[in-house]
């Protein structure tokens, strides 16, 4: 399968809770690094297990995928009933059909500050979820 087609195969199968479809597309020995929570997921096993133990309420909308061979970055929007909007760039490299490394950075809408001293030279964002 085409690397970018196993990434959108990926967030289908997470966004339909279909475990065993997610494993299938995640090597045995795959890393999985969340920088902004200072996180590293090793192993499919210990990757299936996060998304699927995450507090139900949540869907997943794929706002891009871009490829170039086996790397492939994805941005995705997953509104969460009670605890907002999140946003993810995830960066994967697929080797074979399978996802073997990925790194995430997640995080929710408009969560860091505006500092002042940028005021006068940016505008805010009208930001909605899907």
């Amino acid at each position: 399968m085409e690397s970018s087609k196993v990434v959108a195969a990926l967030w289908e199968r997470i966004e339909a809770r279909d475990w065993d479809g997610v494993a299938a597309l995640v090597a045995a020995d795959a890393v999985v690094e969340w920088p902004v929570s200072g996180e590293r997921i090793v192993g499919r096993d210990n990757y299936v297990a996060v998304n699927r133990e995450y507090p139900e309420g949540w869907s997943i909308r794929v706002l891009r995928i871009v490829a170039d061979g086996d790397e492939v970055v994805s941005e995705v929007e997953v509104p969460h009933e009670g605890a907002g909007v999140f946003r993810a760039a995830s960066f994967w490299t697929v080797r074979d059909g399978r996802i073997v490394r990925g790194t995430e950075y997640w995080t929710g809408l408009c969560a860091d500050p505006r500092p002042e001293w940028r005021a006068g030279l940016v505008e805010p964002m009208a930001v909605q979820a899907a």
